[in-house]
């Protein structure tokens, strides 16, 4: 709250320029109590406190607009990749054979880009023994691989590590279907991104391969939503 050595500038800091006191009871407390007034119009107090509330009030929504317009003016745009692009693969939801995960590399890579599924789900070129593993996954978990100016400074990849036998981690459930120009769309929800208002993207049946019991369970649940036999009808 202090900002000087002597700790008498705090009021200068402040937003309102006012002190709590000041903005809560309209006035600044008296350090003379033989001074204070027993005959102050209620009137008047009650005008200058509306005042004071008024402009904490402004300057509280003045303030909130510039945060919410330098928020809106720096947030991150997803990374838009293409095919042919090399990206690092986070590893937080991979399970490999080594036996600490914290020990582990953060980033495992990199992989080619293969093809953009959407704005925020790309299919990556994986090595032939990761068969358990999904070749689809969100945008948040690739970085690009940036490529160093300095001579023999470029990061080498990490040894590639052995993934587990293991389910598919990346589709957390389907959500709808849809058939667009002749071919069958699934609307999938991500693990691991509940939070994440993105969490939601389209996605091809074909690309759906790795999750046969997912897609049965809602073509199952929704018979009368498109599925299989009405791609091919």
């Amino acid at each position: 709250m202090y900002f000087s050595y002597h700790q008498d500038d705090w009021h200068t800091w402040l937003l309102t320029k006012k002190s709590p006191f000041f903005t809560i009871y309209g006035r600044n407390p008296s350090l003379d109590p033989v001074h204070i007034s027993q005959h102050t119009p209620a009137g008047k107090v009650s005008r200058e406190l509306q005042s004071v509330q008024q402009v904490v009030k402004e300057e509280l929504e003045s303030e909130i607009k510039h945060l919410k317009k330098y928020e809106y003016r720096n947030r991150a745009m997803p990374p838009d990749f293409q095919p042919g692009h090399k990206v690092w693969l986070a590893s937080k939801n991979i399970k490999t054979t080594r036996p600490t995960k914290k020990l582990s590399e953060r980033w495992m890579g990199p992989f080619e880009v293969l093809k953009k599924i959407s704005s925020h789900a790309y299919h990556l070129k994986l090595p032939q023994k990761w068969k358990s593993v999904h070749h689809v996954f969100h945008v948040s978990l690739l970085e690009p691989v940036k490529q160093s100016t300095i001579p023999n400074q470029n990061q080498l990849p990490p040894p590639l590590v052995i993934v587990e036998e293991q389910e598919e981690w990346e589709v957390g459930q389907v959500l709808d279907s849809k058939l667009k120009r002749g071919t069958l769309w699934y609307l999938v929800e991500w693990k691991g991104f509940n939070e994440d208002p993105e969490r939601t993207t389209w996605e091809p049946a074909s690309s759906l391969t790795n999750s046969p019991d997912l897609v049965k369970d809602f073509n199952s649940l929704y018979p009368d939503k498109p599925g299989p036999n009405a791609s091919r009808a």
